[in-house]
């Protein structure tokens, strides 16, 4: 034990505590896992700074290159980790989530792939999590799912197929990318509409405006990076919105979606 920390999971390999948490504001135990990158040059700085009382941020779980895991709130406890966002119409993520920091530079750093290792590590923790808490399968999340307009990770280069090749998360093949009529910020309509409400219904924050406006752009974006990643641009093409309706008609048969092989 360290700090009054003791392991959740026994793949944890090291115990570092952050101060930085207090007691959830809902009942029952968590039903969402969000996935993060560090956005940091290394795993050990990104540790500090999520231990530091200055930052004000922390999270449950920290992932490094070479697989190791690293505790650093227990899961019955409010990790600082999610910020402003919204999931299903709920604004308090930290209160529902557990988070898990992956190490990795990320965009800034010019968004490295993960190695398998770490990615190894990540499906195992997240499998082991999940099975706890009894966390369904479409409320595994990236950051950027639940803060789209100030979050890209864990980027557009985390392979959720295997992740879902294991059982975790809700994952369809993405529709492939052709030719055909397209959304784009500054139009407007009943398609803008049904878009809108189609986001919406799967758990993104967006208004139902009519209008392809700066909030229904950041949450394309943030279903691209996530679910249709071979193009992120922010704009409902053919494809982004044949993989949306996917995942939902999945959901209505009561399935996670296909499984990569």
């Amino acid at each position: 034990m360290a700090g009054g920390l003791t392991p959740d999971s026994p793949l944890v390999g090291e115990l570092r505590p952050s101060p930085n948490r207090n007691e959830r504001r809902c009942f029952g135990p968590p039903s969402i896992l969000i996935l993060h990158y560090t956005g940091m040059g290394t795993g050990e700085g990104a540790v500090r700074w999520l231990q530091d009382p200055a930052s004000e941020v922390s999270c449950h779980y920290v992932v490094h290159e070479d697989g190791r895991i690293v505790q650093m709130v227990p899961e019955a406890e409010r990790a600082w980790h999610a910020g402003q966002g919204s999931w299903q119409g709920v604004s308090d993520v930290n209160s529902l989530s557990i988070g898990i920091e992956i190490v990795n530079p990320g965009h800034a750093g010019g968004l490295p792939d993960f190695p398998p290792p770490q990615i190894d590590a990540v499906a195992g923790l997240a499998a082991d999590i999940v099975a706890r808490n009894a966390i369904r399968p479409e409320r595994v999340l990236g950051h950027s799912d639940v803060a789209p307009a100030r979050k890209q990770d864990p980027g557009e280069k985390f392979p959720w197929e295997v992740l879902a090749a294991r059982g975790i998360g809700h994952f369809v093949p993405a529709a492939a990318i052709r030719d055909g009529r397209v959304l784009a910020e500054g139009d407007a309509g009943p398609s803008v509409l049904a878009l809108q409400r189609r986001l919406a219904g799967y758990g993104y924050d967006v208004p139902p405006t009519g209008r392809f406006d700066d909030v229904t752009r950041c949450a394309v974006t943030a279903f691209q990076r996530h679910f249709r990643p071979a193009r992120v641009d922010g704009i409902a093409d053919v494809s982004t919105v044949a993989t949306l309706d996917a995942l939902i008609g999945a959901l209505a048969r009561g399935g996670r979606g296909e499984r990569t092989a």
